[in-house]
């Protein structure tokens, strides 16, 4: 009875140890019946089975982009809005608009595009100063009021889900390593199953023995079947 436990996937490796330990609690196979070896098994995968389905952050990456996402589109919507009309000598205040731009111009025009917390630091300082009275009565003669309140929306909403993030992933850490409970479950099982190896000739033995060939047969199939199913 041979498997490479390394190479089965994360939810492979827990399918198996579960469906041995079951078959270990079915009752069939007194000879195995409160051997110690069955309970650090079950303690093993109790551990592995709380932190297995998680990702070593915390998941919220995929929030936190589309919350940069949306407050990149409002800054560049107010941007390029203030581009435009200050390039228009024949429209009402555009001076207005290059006043505002060239406030805009102070922090760089590339914020978008700059890291998370670089973004922000500058996004800040930016919606800082165009909160000035004078800005803002700018911002109000051009009509941008609700524009500029959706930026500030939007950098306010990325921030919260920035830190929430940034919460879960500390807290993430604090769990034990994932990889270090994985070995732990695969030094368990390789155990148990070397055990069964040595003893399938003992009387007691041999159809323990051969059930559990067949789960770990299972296991090794699934490897193949993740294998072929696994785009080039």
């Amino acid at each position: 009875m041979k498997i490479s436990l390394v190479r089965l996937s994360t939810k492979d490796l827990a399918t198996l140890a579960q469906r041995i330990i079951t078959n270990i609690q079915s009752g069939k196979y007194p000879v195995i019946t409160n051997h110690p070896l069955t309970t650090t098994l079950q303690n093993s995968y109790n551990e592995y089975d709380k932190v297995y389905a998680k990702q070593i952050y915390s998941g919220k990456g995929e929030d936190v982009a589309t919350a940069d996402h949306e407050r990149d589109v409002a800054y560049k919507n107010l941007k390029a809005f203030l581009n435009g009309y200050r390039k228009l000598p024949s429209a009402a205040n555009y001076q207005v608009a290059e006043d505002l731009y060239s406030v805009f111009k102070t922090f760089g025009l590339n914020l978008d595009r700059l890291s998370y917390s670089s973004q922000t630091a500058q996004l800040k300082k930016l919606i800082e100063v165009l909160e000035s009275p004078e800005n803002k009565q700018k911002i109000t003669l051009l009509s941008l009021d609700t524009a500029f309140a959706e930026m500030k929306t939007k950098h306010g909403a990325f921030e919260t889900m920035f830190a929430d993030q940034a919460e879960a992933n500390a807290d993430l850490r604090q769990l034990t390593s994932a990889s270090a409970i994985r070995k732990d479950l695969e030094k368990t099982l390789k155990s148990y199953i070397n055990l069964l190896t040595v003893m399938k000739e003992i009387t007691g033995w041999e159809l323990l023995y051969s059930d559990t060939n067949e789960l770990v047969k299972a296991a090794k199939n699934s490897e193949i079947k993740t294998k072929e199913e696994k785009p080039s």
